[in-house]
């Protein structure tokens, strides 16, 4: 390894981390004031890459005719320009979309702010076009320096040194202003802002306003070193979480420390290449995928608050608290323990009521449904689209199902729950084509796979709670999404793996769609089962409570992993019953994109509902369907509706009869 290489890569990851803490810092500044998980962040970094181009196109002829100024300095003032435009955009999005969620679940807030993700990439989109935008170099340090023989450009060397300025300047203003003194008191101590007469709607408007600031400058100034594309919203919001959550939610030095931290890393790796060791040969370059996220999973194993958390971010430890508690089960929580002991209540000891009544016209209503939906191969022509879709969305219930049975039940928040189906998905390709096992055969081991993987991601996961579990299992799942990625060899790297259709009785497009209706089926009653079983009422009450669930003997770690496990199980089915129906996979199926569907579908349709699921999948698959066939800017339609079904049923699709109901009475 060449010493001098390896100083000139730290140094372009150091420019890189100055970039990217720009952006963190926003981010970091908006979840400790306002607590919002502000999914939608980096879509104001691509608004800033964007608005900057367009800038710079329009300033630098007009001020050169009109004012004589030249290139350099036209060019940064339509950078500087970029940052104050983009906050107004997003003060316009907080008095509009964000102020009404304030006091939602976390889990709402991150589906309202996925919905204007949608929103804004198909604005931008419309506006700009869908091929990359390659900026102008930065005006007056467009040259590079020769340093150790080698080329070093001066803007990474600007970068490096506005970094630790911006950090400074941030510093500052928080502990030696007055403002700062009003952020200091949002994010620690919601009464003393009250007590020194703030108004904290204002407040949050303004720090919301000046974080997308931060992303719009961050954009603006990484321009001149990447192009402008649609898919630098979710890759960059991704970066941010990740060095938010290793420094410790509320930490900018933090912020800092841990995107420089990520930056020489990454450096690291490049340099390092391809190296041998004891006749293994590893690839640290491809390792730069993924940096961010073993870094990630290390330090919230030993450090669960991260490696700078103030108090105020802590994350319980002893249990995880979900954001739909049961106040009733919670107040119950003795009895319930004490039920779940008997595995056959007295039957005596309960009479019919009106919530029996309405179980029983559900359940004549779901046979009559699933009696309907086996005769719908008679209607419909051989091989039809029909049969597919309801393929799709049985699928998609069912991996929606299993991470409601995470959310609702356990109060185990997962960003990463794509891991398992793709997990499901490539151990029955590889079964498949290794070893030339059946669909049948296929059925059984993957889910059994995906358990064991359950069970070992699990004993990680639940060491957290909250907003890092779920960074967690993001960081886990991009780790496997890695992995296929790269390893030709074996998973067939980007081009995935072909050639996995089912055989003989089950070729049938019409037999498939009968097999899958039966197991979904049969999945979500056993769900139905598992909740409403001892064990559900176990894992319920360690939601709810797990410092009481503990005093009173119960292994809360155990339940949590136990549900890990069966969820994981589940979400495999799915996924093998996805690669049996598609006939080839690719990385896709473990991606962020496929983990955020199931969260929409979820939340869509309502965690506290048993049917949510159920509602949320065929919504969602069905809307996205027809949005795709009928229009080239889907995502933002299905994104106002989203947000459209969050102000009208912030409980989801399945309230829609409470409120019905409510409306009738009155």
């Amino acid at each position: 390894m060449d010493f001098y290489a390896l100083l000139v890569q730290l140094i372009n990851g150091w420019a890189s981390a100055s970039s990217l803490f720009l952006s963190a810092a926003g981010l970091t500044l908006i979840f400790g004031v306002t607590r919002i998980i502000n999914f939608a962040h980096g879509s104001f970094f691509m608004l800033g890459m964007y608005g900057s181009y367009s800038l710079i196109k329009f300033l630098q002829p007009y001020l050169l005719s009109e004012f004589g100024l030249p290139y350099g300095l036209s060019y940064w003032i339509a950078v500087l320009a970029t940052g104050p435009i983009v906050g107004v955009l997003g003060l316009f999005t907080e008095l509009i979309v964000l102020r009404r969620i304030y006091k939602a679940p976390e889990l709402v807030q991150l589906l309202a702010t996925f919905a204007l993700v949608l929103i804004i990439n198909d604005a931008t989109l419309f506006v700009f076009g869908a091929e990359d935008l390659l900026g102008p170099r930065a005006g007056g340090l467009s040259s590079s320096l020769d340093l150790f023989d080698r080329p070093v450009p001066t803007y990474d060397l600007f970068l490096i040194v506005l970094g630790p300025l911006v950090l400074g300047a941030m510093w500052w203003t928080i502990k030696r202003t007055r403002i700062g003194l009003y952020i200091r008191a949002a994010s620690t101590d919601r009464e003393t802002l009250q007590a020194l007469g703030v108004n904290s709607k204002s407040l949050f408007t303004a720090v919301f306003s000046f974080g997308c600031a931060m992303a719009g400058w961050s954009g603006a100034l990484e321009l001149a070193r990447t192009p402008a594309n649609l898919g630098a919203d979710l890759s960059v919001v991704t970066d941010c979480f990740v060095v938010v959550v290793i420094a410790g939610m509320g930490s900018i030095p933090g912020a800092y420390v841990c995107a420089l931290l990520i930056g020489l890393v990454k450096a690291l790796c490049i340099t390092l290449g391809a190296q041998t060791f004891l006749g293994l040969t590893v690839e640290f370059s491809k390792l730069t995928l993924v940096t961010e996220f073993i870094l990630m999973a290390i330090i919230l194993i030993f450090r669960p608050s991260g490696l700078f958390s103030t108090n105020a971010y802590e994350p319980e430890t002893s249990g995880n608290k979900s954001a739909h508690t049961s106040p009733a089960l919670t107040n119950t929580l003795t009895r319930t323990l004490t039920r779940s002991l008997t595995l056959h209540p007295n039957p005596q000891s309960y009479t019919s009521t009106p919530k029996q009544s309405s179980d029983r016209a559900l359940t004549l209503i779901g046979v009559l449904a699933f009696v309907s939906l086996c005769t719908l191969p008679v209607y419909t022509q051989v091989n039809s689209y029909v049969l597919v879709l309801g393929i799709e969305i049985m699928i998609a219930t069912l991996f929606a199902a299993s991470l409601h049975f995470l959310i609702s039940t356990g109060g185990l928040i997962s960003f990463g729950h794509a891991a398992y189906f793709g997990i499901g998905a490539y151990a029955s390709a590889l079964l498949v084509k290794t070893f030339h096992l059946s669909l049948e055969q296929c059925l059984c081991v993957a889910p059994f796979i995906g358990a064991l993987m359950g069970v070992a991601l699990g004993w990680l996961c639940t060491r957290l709670s909250g907003i890092y579990l779920g960074m967690l299992t993001l960081a886990l799942a991009q780790l496997f999404w890695a992995i296929c990625f790269q390893w030709d060899g074996f998973t067939g790297g980007s081009n995935g793996i072909t050639g996995i259709w089912p055989s003989g009785f089950w070729s049938e497009r019409e037999n498939f769609y009968e097999l899958t209706l039966v197991l979904v089926t049969l999945c979500l009653l056993t769900l139905r089962y598992i909740v409403n079983s001892p064990f559900g009422l176990t894992l319920r009450a360690s939601r709810d409570s797990a410092k009481r669930a503990v005093s009173l003997g119960v292994n809360v770690k155990g339940a949590q992993q136990i549900a890990f496990a069966l969820s994981a199980a589940f979400a495999s089915l799915a996924g093998t019953l996805f690669a049996f129906s598609k006939g080839n996979i690719s990385p896709d199926v473990l991606s962020l994109s496929r983990s955020v569907d199931a969260l929409v579908m979820v939340l869509l349709g309502g965690v506290n509902s048993s049917l949510g699921p159920l509602i949320g999948a065929v919504s969602y698959t069905a809307l996205q369907d027809f949005m795709t066939r009928e229009t080239e800017y889907w995502r933002a339609c299905l994104g106002a509706l989203i947000l459209g079904l969050l102000f009208l049923l912030p409980s989801g699709l399945a309230s829609l009869q409470n409120v019905l109901r409510r409306l009738i009475r009155s």
